[in-house]
């Protein structure tokens, strides 16, 4: 049942699929997370080197790298997949979705809690970097090449290196299921925009004072260069 309402939520999701069964059958990502349910059974079952070996095998077979103990929700569409490395000790919520070459891993060699928890309805998009043991809130979105350091609170939009939420709660953001990774704004060019605006405002104060910026910036006649 549980993998069938995966490959169900797929097909719903993505507009590529025709149907639920060429999911089954075609889909790396579904694949992937097929071999992950049955290492994580093994894991639970104490036979951590079968759910391993498992686990490897379907790295090999998917391109999609899933560590048994991982704890994977319902609902999770993995797109394309290759290069997806998610944690011993990561959470991925219901109804998630994440692209190529994404990254749920840890900042270094600690031991118990230090993979993220990514709550239901999040999108990852491709090349992002979640990395360190805090959550991400549900129905938030991570950018493309996004580098996640820090808690993320939902309905959150993250960009950037190191990432930063550039939209928060009381603002319209979609969850994962509208597979937008585009129309995200660049707080770069926000920022550019704002600067342009100040420099704008000083140039009317100084023409106001008798003072343009040419003028402004030539130095005294009488000045001797050093």
């Amino acid at each position: 049942m549980g993998l069938l309402h995966d490959a169900r939520s797929i097909a719903e999701r993505d507009p590529a699929a025709r149907n639920t069964l060429e999911v089954i059958l075609l889909y790396s990502g579904f694949h992937a997370l097929v071999y992950h349910r049955i290492a994580h059974f093994f894991q639970k079952c104490h036979l951590k080197m079968i759910a391993r070996l498992i686990s490897q095998f379907g790295r090999f077979m998917t391109g999609v790298e899933i560590h048994p103990a991982a704890k994977i929700g319902s609902g999770l569409f993995i797109d394309h997949g290759m290069g997806i490395v998610i944690g011993e000790t990561a959470e991925v919520g219901d109804n998630c979705t994440i692209y190529h070459n994404a990254t749920l891993g840890g900042t270094g060699k600690d031991s118990g809690k230090r993979h993220p928890t990514i709550g239901n309805n999040v999108l990852i998009s491709s090349g992002a970097k979640i990395l360190g043991p805090f959550k991400v809130g549900d129905n938030s979105r991570i950018g493309a090449n996004a580098v996640v350091l820090q808690e993320v609170e939902p309905d959150s939009t993250v960009i950037g290196v190191p990432g930063r939420v550039v939209r928060r709660k009381g603002q319209v953001v979609s969850p994962s299921t509208d597979l937008d990774q585009v129309h995200m704004p660049d707080p770069v060019a926000q920022e550019f925009c704002r600067l342009q605006a100040r420099i704008h405002l000083l140039e009317e104060a100084l023409k106001k004072a008798g003072v343009t910026p040419d003028t402004a910036a030539k130095p005294d006649e009488g000045a001797r260069p050093e």
